[in-house]
């Protein structure tokens, strides 16, 4: 808990940034969720999962084709943070054909601004990296309409 009261000392009262600093961290938490959802739509898979915690993981598991089991991996504490989920981030890009380190490095240190940037994109949802699971069929937004003339 001091941890925490010294980081929010830090930002508050050290670098003088108030408010200003917790009003930037929900802009950015906001952006990325909202690629996040964005992207799961581009997927195929339903955009709601985004704001639901542990469906969010599963259908990360699905978009890459890993089992859904593998979500558990994410909570070991030193190998879920630092070998397995930048794993899977990079799995995603995968997924969408970028294959070059330059996509890899930007997808791990600037996270929800390369998801959107990949959600708003024209690249196209590859599939699955491992096939596991099958592409689903993509929404139907309307019904059948009538023709005139």
């Amino acid at each position: 808990m001091d941890d925490l009261k010294r980081f929010h000392d830090y930002f508050y009262y050290t670098l003088e940034l108030g408010d200003a600093f917790y009003y930037a961290v929900g802009f950015v938490a906001a952006i990325a969720i909202l690629a996040q959802w964005r992207l799961y739509e581009k997927c195929r898979q339903p955009g709601l999962a985004a704001f639901v915690p542990i469906w969010n993981v599963i259908v990360f598991m699905r978009i890459v084709g890993r089992p859904d089991r593998d979500a558990w991996k994410m909570l070991i504490p030193i190998y879920g943070q630092l070998y397995f989920i930048p794993k899977v981030w990079i799995e995603v890009v995968q997924c969408f054909g970028k294959r070059s380190i330059m996509d890899y490095i930007l997808v791990l240190a600037l996270n929800g601004l390369y998801i959107l940037n990949l959600a708003l994109s024209n690249d196209q949802y590859l599939g699955p990296l491992r096939g596991q699971a099958p592409l689903p069929k993509a929404h139907k937004v309307g019904g059948a309409r009538p023709q005139l003339a």
